[in-house]
């Protein structure tokens, strides 16, 4: 198994900036505590508040998937329907 690394960038509506920040704060602890989680980190771009990305590290692709599909990710769905114009996700690996 691999390590993966993921980079999730989620772009809240400028009205929905608190809301989105506010339900990504929610996933850390809970994702952290996850089987395979290495690190798992939020960040918000200086220049555009709207703009979040998570950086993550996972043991493999397949405790990640399990990660994918837990409730906590479901709910924050629900939560920010609406909220977020755009989301990419980009599954990278480490080059030593």
């Amino acid at each position: 198994m691999s390590k993966l690394t993921i980079v999730a960038n989620i772009k809240a509506k400028a009205d929905k900036v608190d809301l989105v920040k506010a339900e990504l704060l929610k996933l850390i602890e809970v994702t952290r505590a996850e089987t395979g989680c290495i690190s798992y980190d939020l960040h918000q771009d200086n220049a555009n508040p709207a703009h979040f990305m998570f950086y993550e590290n996972w043991q493999s692709r397949e405790l990640w998937q399990i990660h994918m599909n837990n409730q906590h990710l479901a709910d924050y769905v629900a939560a920010t329907e609406g909220a977020v114009v755009e989301f990419t996700l980009n599954e990278m690996t480490i080059i030593d």
